[in-house]
């Protein structure tokens, strides 16, 4: 058996029945929570990989079924040569330590974005962990990697004007729905809720067309010190929303 996150009292204000089956996470601030600390970049960003493990095991308590969080942006290559390299390191150590924790416990790591331009050892790290990942039944870990909406949107329109040329019929109306099935995030449909962290109110290019009906969740906290308390509260205030979808 996991260890257990939460106590039983802390659980008494959740309702289990308005969960949000995808939450998506701008986990913000490494680098703002290192400067404060007078701690490296670098330790920031490795304090922040264990924060999002932590989250992923609070997910998995309360039965949260898909949790995205954005890793590695396509805006993200023009950060120092030595922090990106840093980025791809951490990347592979995050994966490596946790898989088998991931496989006991049911995890399964998916990933959107694209992969193409990484180093070729870090995608043969990340296809291995997907793959021996890949029977996890209880919730879905995905990771935003060389991710940006706007390329989303762009390798979607891409795809549905390759179809068209070649006359598939599935293709030939574009539609909302069409799109959707397009883009990177199909398997799991749109997040109900959004929470960004260190208290910056945008979206950072990230999941532009699937955020149109989220419910924002934003907290001053830095990602580092994100904890599984502040994510319970996220739950219980997304639970006290109406949503409404654009009706009455």
């Amino acid at each position: 058996m996991p260890e257990l996150v939460y106590t039983q009292e802390q659980l008494l204000d959740l309702d289990q029945s308005r969960l949000p089956r995808h939450v998506a996470i701008i986990p913000d601030g490494n680098r703002r929570w290192a400067k404060m600390s007078g701690h490296s970049i670098f330790m920031g960003h490795r304090v922040g990989a264990d924060t999002v493990f932590n989250t992923v095991k609070a997910a998995r308590e309360v039965g949260i079924k898909a949790i995205s969080f954005y890793l590695f942006s396509t805006e993200n290559w023009k950060r120092s040569p030595e922090e990106v390299s840093f980025h791809m390191e951490l990347l592979q150590e995050f994966l490596l330590k946790h898989c088998e924790e991931m496989k006991e416990n049911g995890v399964r790591l998916c990933t959107i974005g694209d992969l193409n331009v990484f180093p070729k050892e870090v995608i043969r790290v990340i296809d291995t962990v997907v793959a021996k990942t890949s029977e996890g039944k209880t919730i879905d870990l995905i990771l935003a990697l060389n991710y940006g909406a706007r390329d989303e949107m762009r390798r979607a329109v891409q795809r549905i004007c390759h179809e068209q040329a070649t006359e598939n019929p599935a293709f030939k109306e574009i539609t909302e729905d069409l799109i959707s099935s397009c883009l990177d995030t199909a398997p799991w449909g749109d997040p109900d809720l959004l929470i960004r962290t260190s208290g910056e109110m945008r979206v950072s290019n990230f999941l532009l067309w699937q955020l149109s009906y989220a419910e924002l969740y934003v907290t001053e906290v830095l990602w580092p010190d994100f904890t599984p308390n502040i994510f319970l509260d996220a739950l219980i205030d997304f639970q006290t929303r109406q949503r409404r979808m654009g009706g009455m």
